[in-house]
């Protein structure tokens, strides 16, 4: 059924930043190992999509009001493998607009937001076409996950997994589902503040970066390590264990950068300012005796991650040590969110 008037669908969606890293793919955007995040609050992306009935589809798309080419091109990849899924692709005009809260291409998971949002608008569209209802969150998943994996976490609250591990039959490849476990307390309010090091774009794409591992000389070992990363945190995430999390979450971020610099050809994201800001965090936590850790994506930013009650502490430091970091002072504080929202207009 094809539908002579134009429909529009709108949806926020979170980053989501991994303890457990995803570093490798096989598949069509499947992954090597299991990973474990938390969607953010205040970064996100909002999506608008205004559908028209047109015969072979096609679609406009703007950031921020403005056309950005190298987007498009992931947009034309993502509608070519879901066209198989949705057959609005073929019978209308796509017209896209969003807008970040966040830079983008700073390995602070922009894609996940970015494609998660995309994904929510076409799955609402396509069942406004159908004359549905009530969205399947587990097909959502799977559809942002064809754009970009770590969007699969991005269409829920709180946290999630996402790998296929035969000690969690509910997992998959295929989409994420929310962490089978109880989140203790601590960890239902982490803070996230994000240090801003640079937002420029990054020299090394994580797309280029996935392939790299094809043929990495610790592939197995990665493997093996996330896995075992994975079974421990979700213990430590249930039991409200700061300091084991913590151990995680540094080696996950360390090993992933590690990943990079052992890649062939290698290269690193690390920027000086990057390097003297950990040392900073081990130092102040060492000092102060305050629950402090810290996680990076792929890119020079650091994720700052600590139990809400240190806030005012924390927020001191910051200002008087971290600041002089970070490019231009930036800071973003965050937390865990409670996910995506549908139907918040799009600013223009």
């Amino acid at each position: 059924m094809t539908h002579t008037a134009s429909l529009t669908s709108t949806w926020q969606s979170p980053s989501n930043l991994a303890i457990v890293k995803y570093w490798g793919k096989k598949n069509i955007q499947e992954p090597v190992n299991p990973s474990v995040s938390f969607s953010l609050s205040q970064a996100f992306t909002r999506t608008s999509v205004n559908l028209t009935p047109k015969e072979g589809g096609g679609f406009s798309f703007k950031l921020d009001q403005q056309p950005v080419p190298k987007f498009e091109n992931k947009i034309e990849t993502f509608f070519k493998a879901a066209r198989p899924r949705l057959p609005i692709i073929e019978n209308y005009y796509f017209d896209i607009e969003s807008t970040n809260t966040f830079p983008h291409s700073t390995g602070i998971a922009s894609s996940a937001s970015a494609m998660s949002a995309l994904a929510f608008c076409l799955a609402d569209l396509q069942q406004q076409v159908d004359g549905k209802k009530d969205l399947d969150i587990t097909e959502v998943s799977s559809l942002a996950r064809i754009g970009s994996g770590s969007a699969s976490r991005s269409v829920y609250g709180s946290w999630s997994l996402w790998g296929r591990m035969s000690e969690l039959p509910e997992s998959s490849d295929i989409y994420a589902i929310p962490v089978p476990a109880d989140i203790a307390p601590v960890f239902r309010n982490l803070h996230d503040d994000i240090l801003i090091v640079s937002s420029q774009d990054k020299p090394v794409s994580s797309t280029q970066g996935h392939k790299l591992m094809d043929n990495h000389p610790y592939r197995e070992g990665r493997i093996s390590q996330a896995r075992q990363n994975t079974l421990t945190l979700l213990k430590h995430l249930s039991s409200g264990s700061f300091e084991g999390f913590a151990e995680i979450a540094e080696s996950e971020a360390l090993s992933l950068h590690g990943l990079m610099m052992s890649s062939t050809p290698p290269y690193t994201l690390l920027l000086p300012n990057t390097l003297s800001i950990i040392e900073k965090i081990k130092d102040f936590r060492n000092r102060k005796d305050i629950p402090v850790t810290f996680t990076m994506d792929a890119g020079p930013n650091i994720h700052l991650l600590y139990p809400d009650e240190f806030s005012k502490e924390i927020a001191e430091w910051e200002e008087k040590e971290i600041k002089p970091f970070c490019a231009n002072g930036r800071i973003i504080r965050d937390q865990v969110g409670r996910g995506p929202k549908k139907g918040i207009a799009t600013k223009n």
